[in-house]
């Protein structure tokens, strides 16, 4: 049976359900309880309903209309998936905007009723709705998991093993961050962490439960005397329980999170983050014992400690060698033989398996070969991938779970000729990321601010890309981890917030020519701190990934010294750093690529 069959047979299930629940309209997100990036199998409804596998998307379905939401970065990739099907493709205008609630607006007469999962929406994405649909008379209904009623063979939820981080690797103790915690809570509160990668952050427990993000599916429930870790309790071995037991952590069933919220102390408040916590989470107690705070967590677990530096850095080189191998294996390789994308990425994978204390890809690798470079977010399969000749362009953005932290890194690479174009866009790429990685700011200094340094140099020729600049990256945890980032919107965390020593962000300006051939060039940056004086502290940042920048696509005429200087002080640094780790031939090859301009 083929996909658009199922996805009609499922449309039709659906609306039943919606007509037996009195709905007009009912939203399907890319969400899970714990509003995670990534998602366990059990949570992908919409990918399921649609057809539409990419990570960001919203479906609405109403009696007449299947509609499907997504940003820039998966227009090339909806499209392919949608042909044939039943949904239409909305593209957004604006990444991240809530634009299917507009079209709600405009095409539900009032006095309609639009049904939503309240397990999965928070409360912060309810009020929205509430704000939004309110003004014409719609009415939001919550209380309905229809997709949960109709999805056979619904995979279950992962039971996969929790482990422990060890002090060693993170640089606090599991009962250090308690501490701080509490330290940031009144007397008598308790503090809901919903949000995966914070939990294991503050227990100093990773797991395997969604793809790419070494979390646990769990709830947190901090209190001034014990913490409660909502979490199956078969996931957890004996002795990490007994360590657990000690720092205070008292294990509960994952299922009995809303139960026992029911059962507190109705004189004690509940902090909790809007933006995290499911609207039926927050319906089990009354709205006046809940307390709406700021994430407590995320300041904290954004600024590496010197342990987790270390650590990273450690990584990085792994990484840089894994790379190295592997582009020393594609260029042999392509002398005798096409290599397609997906082989190409199962290759790398395996490269960084061999470096030793590896957990995963950080995310699927973009293996993006001439035209598919273009796609931002895309990602080969086996039957339908581009074959690698030894000509054009190919674009490879990949990362690693490593015991010392998670990688992130994308270098656009030319093989064979390349056109005056393509230098020319690559070199305002290039130029555009050396710009932010020089910056030095004063201590405020935001996302927002600096975003522009990466994009200057294209917008001076009518060029742009649809995606931020950068975003923060996690230790042993998310690839894309709040609050900080580089971005031109000047609205939302990403955007707000003021830059730290010990943060670790992604730098990766891009150009993307849709149907021929993409750029982007991202290391990871380490913010330290510059100087301090009489106009107070000045920061800067310093790149820790550690591989070469393709030098073929460079149009060095058009660096400037300053910029030629960065240039080869960073390889200068990637050859120091690797040469340990490297036999003569790898060396002699790494010599090349890290030649002065």
């Amino acid at each position: 049976m083929s996909k658009t069959i199922n996805v009609k047979e499922y449309l039709v299930a659906l609306r039943r359900e919606m007509q037996e629940s009195h709905l007009d309209a009912f939203i399907i997100p890319s969400q899970d309880p714990h509003q995670s990036e990534y998602v366990a199998d059990h949570w992908k409804a919409r990918a399921w309903l649609s057809g539409f596998t990419g990570s960001a998307g919203v479906a609405v379905v109403t009696a007449d209309h299947a509609g499907l939401w997504t940003d820039s970065r998966y227009f090339i990739q909806a499209e392919q998936e949608l042909k044939g099907g039943p949904f239409e493709l909305h593209p957004l205008k604006v990444p991240h905007a809530p634009e299917h609630i507009d079209w709600l607006l405009e095409n539900l007469p009032q006095g309609s009723t639009v049904g939503c999962d309240g397990n999965i929406f928070s409360v912060a994405q309810v009020n929205h709705l509430r704000r939004k649909l309110g003004n014409k008379g719609i009415r939001i209904a919550y209380q309905e998991d229809l997709i949960g009623r109709i999805w056979k063979g619904r995979p279950p939820l992962p039971r996969d093993p929790a482990f422990e981080l060890e002090e060693s690797y993170a640089g606090q103790s599991r009962a250090e961050k308690i501490g701080l915690i509490r330290q940031r809570m009144k007397r008598g509160e308790y503090y809901l962490v919903a949000t995966l990668d914070d939990i294991a952050w503050a227990l100093n427990i990773r797991g395997a439960d969604v793809e790419y993000n070494p979390v646990c599916i769990s709830y947190l429930l901090a209190g001034h005397k014990t913490v409660y870790w909502f979490v199956h309790k078969e996931k957890v071995p004996a002795e990490l329980r007994q360590r657990l037991k000690e720092d205070g952590v008292q294990l509960r069933p994952y299922e009995e999170m809303e139960a026992f919220l029911k059962e507190l102390d109705q004189d004690s408040p509940v902090l909790y983050d809007p933006d995290s916590t499911s609207i039926n989470l927050y319906e089990a107690l009354e709205e006046e014992q809940w307390k709406s705070s700021n994430n407590l967590i995320r300041p904290m677990k954004a600024i590496k400690n010197e342990t987790e530096v270390k650590h990273i850095r450690e990584a990085m080189r792994k990484d840089g060698v894994a790379l190295l191998k592997l582009y020393r294996w594609l260029e042999a390789e392509l002398q005798n033989r096409t290599v397609s994308e997906y082989e190409l990425a199962q290759q790398l994978a395996a490269f960084r398996k061999a470096q030793g204390n590896y957990f995963g890809e950080s995310f699927a690798a973009i293996v993006g070969y001439a035209a598919n470079g273009a796609i931002v977010h895309y990602k080969p399969e086996p039957d339908t991938c581009a074959a690698i000749r030894p000509e054009g362009i190919l674009l490879l953005d990949s990362g690693g779970q490593y015991r010392g932290g998670t990688t992130d890194i994308t270098r656009t690479t030319a093989f064979g000729d390349s056109t005056q174009e393509q230098r020319r866009n690559y070199t305002l790429v290039l130029k555009g990321h050396i710009a932010l990685s020089r910056a030095v700011f004063p201590e405020g200094t935001a996302g927002v601010q600096l975003d522009i340094l990466a994009r200057m140099h294209l917008w001076r020729e009518g060029l742009n890309y649809g995606h931020g600049t950068g975003h923060g990256v996690g230790f042993f945890l998310n690839v894309h981890e709040a609050p900080q980032g580089f971005t031109p919107n000047p609205r939302g965390e990403r955007g707000e917030t003021a830059f730290l020593p010990g943060m670790l962000t992604s730098n990766e300006p891009g150009y993307y020519k849709s149907g021929e051939y993409g750029i982007r060039i991202e290391n990871l940056e380490l913010c330290v701190e510059q100087t301090s004086g009489e106009s107070g502290r000045f920061f800067a940042f310093e790149p820790l990934t550690l591989f070469p920048i393709d030098l073929k696509l460079a149009e060095t005429e058009l660096l400037t010294q300053e910029e030629k200087g960065w240039l080869n002080d960073y390889h200068r640094k990637v050859l120091k750093e690797l040469t340990p780790l490297l036999n003569d031939d790898e060396h002699d090859w790494l010599a090349e690529k890290c030649r002065s301009v």
